[in-house]
């Protein structure tokens, strides 16, 4: 579907009788809504269109903020043809006709501006066929999506374009939009001030879909009492929240999720879990990404951590939703909560790059299984001392190879129960030192 966002006055080539998105259609640059980044005076943009050259672009930006509209606009504000098609409808044929127009177009001394519609949708091979035509400067593409380009695009046609980065619209755009469509119906809409807010709450930053509503409240019969938020919300339905579980939007909530309990904030934590959850997320990935949490940035400034995210997971088996929720929520806070430590996650990452340098190295022979008197023989398992019985309870031995130096991978720093455990090691650090000091004995 086209995209659709904002608008002023009725756009002349609208349909009168057409949807109110389609008959508010912005008819200039200026009329843009919530894009002033792009579209303002020192906008990217907008100083492209003053410059009287377009360059190829692609407009990333959720639904509703006005992708097709701005690219309309921009090819009447330049002078240049406008050739639409969408990657949804659209095949290699319908490609190849648009190109030759555009040539053809080119050859009359007219310049195209070829507008793609959910550009992303095209597969790697169809994305490279506009390589050639975009570098000959047979058409200025500029295409559309809802999807991250760097995920869904190729290397080689980014490129060749600039990204713009579309916003959804905000509280203040929405509320313009409204008026707008006041002032083109000649009436206010038939709520109350709660309401209004609530109206612009479900609209969740979509403008096509903010007048679809106000379409709605329109077709009301005059002279009613004004709705209040829940007789609006009897009439219309909330938008469910933009998430996809398989793209972006999914990777950008539980890296939130996962930075909000790191940086110790169990409100936004929740915040984010809720997202996720009403955004129809499965609750035991959400659980497996906990367990992730309470290893890696937990570790044993609070071991009991780990045991809370397993049982959480555990929970949610058994009771299932809604009730196992809460004990995603209880261990998410657990988490946020804790004390934090990347003692024991950086500790294995350079013990895994030291055991990758120093290959195959033999244990120390004392420290090595002696089951057969040859073994024995040859000194394995010689002077190997029980540590549990030692006066210390440590006997201070080596057990690295011996061609390799002792190192020190795990550093705790001391907070929560690591605290404990820093103490212990500086003591058996001494005790070591100082038994390596002793002279050999006999």
């Amino acid at each position: 579907m086209a995209d659709l966002f904002e608008t002023a006055a009725p756009a002349s080539d609208a349909a009168p009788t057409g949807p109110l998105a389609d008959r508010l259609r912005p008819r200039s640059l200026d009329e843009v809504v919530g894009q002033d980044h792009l579209l303002g005076p020192s906008g990217p943009i907008r100083r492209m269109v003053e410059g009287g050259r377009l360059g190829s672009m692609i407009l990333w930006g959720p639904p509703g903020t006005g992708k097709t509209t701005i690219a309309r606009l921009l090819a009447q504000a330049a002078g240049y043809r406008f050739q639409q098609i969408s990657a949804v409808f659209s095949g290699v044929a319908d490609l190849k006709k648009a190109f030759e127009a555009a040539r053809a177009a080119r050859a009359a001394g007219q310049a195209t501006l070829l507008f793609v519609d959910e550009i992303h949708r095209f597969n790697r091979a169809q994305q490279d066929g506009f390589l050639p035509f975009v570098e000959e400067g047979i058409v200025t593409l500029v295409g559309a999506t809802t999807e991250n380009p760097s995920f869904e695009l190729n290397g080689a046609l980014l490129s060749r374009s600039q990204v713009f980065v579309l916003r959804r619209l905000d509280e203040q755009g929405l509320e313009q939009l409204l008026q707008r469509a006041e002032a083109h119906e000649g009436r206010v809409l038939p709520v109350d001030p709660a309401a209004r807010q609530a109206l612009i709450a479900m609209a969740d930053g979509d403008g096509r879909y903010l007048l679809t509503l106000a379409e709605a409240l329109f077709a009301l019969p005059e002279g009613e009492e004004p709705l209040d938020p829940q007789g609006l919300a009897g009439l219309l339905q909330k938008r469910a929240p933009a998430y996809d579980k398989d793209r972006e939007e999914h990777y950008n909530l539980i890296s939130a999720l996962h930075k909000s309990v790191r940086g110790s904030d169990p409100d936004a934590a929740l915040y984010w879990l809720a997202r996720m959850l009403q955004g129809g997320e499965d609750p035991l990935y959400i659980a497996r990404r906990l367990v992730r949490m309470a290893v890696e940035d937990i570790g044993e400034a609070d071991p009991l951590s780990l045991l809370v995210a397993n049982a959480a997971k555990d929970t949610y088996d058994f009771l299932g939703s809604p009730e196992g929720e809460l004990a995603l929520a209880q261990t998410v806070v657990h988490l946020a909560t804790a004390p934090k430590s990347v003692g024991v996650y950086n500790a294995f990452k350079a013990a895994q790059k030291a055991a990758r340098q120093t290959g195959s190295l033999m244990p120390p022979a004392h420290i090595r299984n002696a089951p057969t008197k040859l073994m024995k023989q040859l000194g394995y398992g010689a002077g190997y001392q029980y540590d549990p019985d030692t006066p210390e309870g440590f006997s201070g031995a080596d057990y690295f190879p011996d061609e390799m130096e002792r190192q020190t991978f795990y550093a705790p720093k001391g907070e929560g129960h690591e605290a404990k455990i820093r103490e212990r090691l500086q003591r058996w650090a001494a005790l070591r030192r100082a038994r390596s000091e002793q002279p050999p004995q006999g």
